[in-house]
């Protein structure tokens, strides 16, 4: 059977500074057809590389021969601990990736802050109820887009699917896929830098964001100057078969550049969860970890609060950042 390799000259930049330089680079590929998109990932992964903005060829060209045993052609096919298995059986400790609500919480420029008042109060319930006992009934008044949330299908789309009709199996205990992007020169996060990441890894995971945007939550610097996910970064997140995309920053769309939400669009069209104003997840290491975010079971609601966290197995230190 004939083998084919890509010969190129390449760029590649990254998010965090810096780059490398390729030529006359030879690479196995898997057919004669293969696009430089293509190689772009398998030459990622080949060289083991992180945080990768941008691979441009400056030239390209397929050509039959025989493979060198370059990693990554086959990496899919036989990539490590399947997630169903990551942590199976171990004990584990958990990371509150949660903004805590309180009465006043701006979370997001011009939406409404969270409202607590009293229903009952202790003092009114003990002439309700015997002596010794007493109880606080409190109505809290909030938008759904306060702390830490998800958004379902619903909240971009008329026909798409509420909180009520969402699926535990993609909220509860999904492997997580942490992109640690705290040091990223450039707001916006490119494709690129999945691209170091498996087929067999993303497929259903929870990829979660760290852009470190989270130290500014709840002051005025939160708002402005936000980092986001690209619309190609969410194409190649929705071609991947994500099941669920984070951020700890203020949107995972550019706020900053018009009404147009390409992030939200897409993620949410293809059923996609997105959780927004994450944090601590500096503690979470890049794989290995579960992650949880579970909203309440609220008909005809697009999006709403949730306790985000991680579980992480014993032994595992976490992340640095």
């Amino acid at each position: 059977m004939t083998e084919y390799r890509a010969v190129f000259d390449a760029e590649i930049a990254f998010v965090n500074g810096g780059g490398l330089s390729a030529r006359g680079f030879r690479l196995d590929v898997p057919g004669p057809d293969v696009g430089e998109a293509a190689v772009a990932e398998l030459l990622v992964r080949h060289l083991g590389l992180a945080l990768v903005g941008s691979v441009a060829f400056s030239s390209f060209e397929i050509v039959a021969e025989a493979h060198k045993g370059s990693r990554g052609v086959t990496a899919d096919a036989s990539a490590s601990t399947p997630p169903d298995a990551a942590g199976a059986g171990a004990a584990s400790r958990l990371v509150d990736l949660s903004h805590p609500i309180r009465a006043g919480l701006v979370t997001y420029p011009g939406i409404p802050a969270p409202s607590i008042a009293p229903h009952l109060t202790r003092a009114a319930s003990r002439e309700v109820y015997a002596p010794g006992t007493e109880f606080a009934i409190d109505v809290l008044t909030m938008a759904g887009n306060t702390g830490t949330y998800l958004d379902s299908p619903y909240h971009r789309y008329a026909d798409g699917g509420d909180l009520a009709s969402l699926e535990l199996a993609t909220l509860v205990g999904l492997p997580a896929q942490v992109l640690h992007l705290a040091d990223a020169a450039e707001r916006g996060i490119p494709a690129e830098v999945f691209f170091e990441r498996t087929a067999v890894e993303l497929a259903g995971a929870a990829v979660l964001l760290h852009t470190g945007w989270s130290r500014h939550f709840g002051t005025p610097a939160y708002a402005a100057g936000a980092p986001f996910l690209s619309e190609a970064g969410a194409r190649f997140l929705v071609s991947a078969g994500v099941a669920l995309v984070g951020i700890d920053s203020l949107n995972i769309d550019d706020t900053e550049g018009g009404g147009d939400r390409p992030a939200h669009s897409l993620l949410l069209a293809a059923g996609v969860h997105v959780v927004e104003h994450l944090t601590g997840l500096d503690r979470v290491p890049a794989r290995g970890a579960r992650f949880t975010a579970v909203p309440p079971r609220i008909e005809g609601f697009g999006t709403f609060p949730v306790r985000a966290f991680a579980e992480l197995p014993t032994g595992d230190p976490g992340a640095a950042g």
